[in-house]
């Protein structure tokens, strides 16, 4: 470690990815494994989708579309909103690190929950902003104790809905309390990368509240869903001035050409999206009676990924790799007791839950 970097960097543990198919094959062999680690789309990206890549490669010696007009031109009619309210970014990621380096400062504070979507927390210390971190309730996010938290150097609320790691989300109810408790120029980051695979009929208006003026970002991926997580495209809405903001900061070309070919199609592939909701339903209700057959516990979810109890998240984690199955451990998370199960196309379901009954 150089000596070089601040102690705020030194201190910083980089963020653990799911284990590659590619990895295991090297080091134990085994080849076809179930990858159920990374919460990813198991059916793939949409055909229109590759055939509208493979038409934009041979754009590839140019630079791609700075302002991702076409793409941005069609989330703002899907959404109803105007294109000044939509910024593109490789990935929601991108789009998180760009709000914080815009808007925050080693003076102010910032509130997450704890465990949310690790990436909030790596990158407001990559950034030194102190993070305050309220604990979930019943595995949710606890918005009356955020509210509640925020001081006079709070300038941002961090909220996973649906959260990541537990699969939980909190509904309309919660949320417009919080936003009427807190100060009007406190921010709010509404990260809904699983937006699509809620069921739940009063989830947030999020980008109403956008467009009613609050200080609010609502913050989507093509990585889940639309099965693009390979290309890294995501996008944010917000008020167009918050929006002028982040394009101070935000690098040029930051979505590459194939991204914003590969994501506009996928907005005029209904059916796939219909396909790809129907093999998650089908495999939650297949594993939710897999899992309790088994004894299992698990925590009902409103995404693509199941958290399910198990004696020591890591060492079974270890345990299903020779078996073909790679899941992910959640003791950085500190949930050691936990693992987070991906929903996969019937046969990774099977040779996950036919592993893990030959370990249990």
């Amino acid at each position: 470690m150089s000596e070089l970097a601040p102690p705020h960097i030194q201190t910083l543990l980089p963020y653990e990815p799911g284990k590659p198919e590619e990895e295991l094959e090297r080091e134990l062999g085994v080849t076809n494994p179930a990858k159920l680690a990374s919460n990813e789309n198991p059916v793939g990206p949409s055909p229109k989708a590759m055939e509208a890549i493979k038409d934009a490669l041979v754009k590839m010696n140019r630079y791609p579309d700075g302002g991702g007009y076409y793409l941005r031109e069609a989330l703002a009619r899907k959404h109803d909103v105007d294109m000044k309210n939509i910024i593109l970014g490789s990935g929601a990621n991108e789009i998180i690190e760009t709000i914080i380096r815009t808007f925050l400062t080693p003076q102010d504070e910032a509130i997450m929950a704890w465990p949310a979507f690790s990436i909030f927390m790596l990158v407001l210390q990559a950034h030194n902003v102190k993070t305050i971190r309220v604990p979930l309730k019943d595995f949710t996010h606890d918005l009356k104790s955020m509210g509640e938290a925020v001081t006079d150097s709070t300038k941002m609320i961090f909220i996973a809905n649906p959260n990541n790691p537990t699969g939980t989300s909190v509904g309309e109810k919660e949320a417009l309390e919080m936003l009427g408790a807190i100060p009007e120029n406190v921010m709010v980051v509404m990260d809904e990368a699983y937006y699509e695979f809620v069921t739940r009929p009063d989830f947030p208006r999020s980008i109403d509240y956008v467009m009613e003026g609050k200080n609010i970002f609502v913050l989507r991926t093509f990585s889940k869903i639309y099965g693009l997580a390979g290309l890294r495209v995501g996008y944010g809405i917000a008020k167009e001035e918050l929006i002028t903001d982040l394009n101070r900061v935000r690098a040029p070309f930051n979505v590459n050409c194939l991204a914003q070919a590969g994501a506009l199609a996928c907005l005029e592939d209904d059916d796939h999206v219909r396909r790809c909701l129907e093999v998650n339903n089908e495999g939650r209700e297949y594993l939710y009676k897999g899992l309790s057959d088994l004894g299992l516990e698990y925590v009902p979810t409103d995404t693509n990924f199941i958290l399910v109890k198990v004696e020591n998240s890591r060492e079974m984690f270890n345990k299903l790799l020779p078996l073909g199955v790679i899941v992910r451990p959640l003791d950085g998370y500190e949930l050691p007791d936990y693992i987070r199960l991906g929903i996969g196309v019937q046969w990774e379901n099977d040779k996950f839950l036919e592993a893990i009954k030959q370990l249990i």
